[in-house]
């Protein structure tokens, strides 16, 4: 699937000399990034943060979880959600991308999803002592929920000597 571009805007409470993010470079912190967290609302509106490992994959970000857990029971009642990554420094760059988890459920796409983790989280995912063995058999047979969340929007922080607040808009 190819990737949109979006549409960039420097928001209003950047420093007077800050720059939007280019969005390759937003993409680049998503793909590198280890950890996000996700936000989703509880069925009686109550918001639920947990972090999970994710990755960008063809224009989206990826997370998988158990059927009975908190998140995935959120997103069966509202698919939207909030994903975010970055530092805990006053530089570098935040990362915030909205959008709707929907359900992956084609073999060839879990497969390639399954591949991606490998690829990115390396023994983790591979070597019978990693924290995550297994997991991307897992992923490939269907054994676990797989949400795909293309962005609506996304939202860089830049932080350092100035600031940014960078806005993607997707189509």
């Amino acid at each position: 699937m190819a990737e949109q571009e979006p549409v960039t805007e420097l928001g209003a409470f950047s420093s007077d000399d800050a720059d939007p993010t280019e969005w390759t470079h937003g993409r680049r912190d998503l793909q590198s990034a280890e950890v996000f967290w996700l936000t989703t609302v509880r069925p009686e509106g109550r918001p639920h943060v947990t972090p999970l490992l994710g990755i960008w994959l063809d224009g989206a970000l990826y997370f998988c979880t158990g059927s009975n857990e908190r998140k995935a029971k959120n997103l069966a009642q509202n698919p939207f959600c909030i994903l975010t990554t970055g530092c805990n420094r006053l530089d570098g760059l935040d990362l915030v991308v909205e959008g709707e988890a929907k359900k992956v459920s084609d073999l060839a796409e879990l497969a390639l999803v399954a591949d991606t983790y490998e690829s990115k989280y390396g023994s983790h995912f591979t070597a019978p002592e990693g924290n995550w063995f297994g997991l991307g058999d897992t992923i490939r047979r269907d054994g676990v929920v797989v949400y795909r969340v293309a962005p609506s929007t996304a939202f860089g922080f830049g932080k350092g000597t100035s600031s940014s607040q960078t806005r993607w808009k997707f189509s």
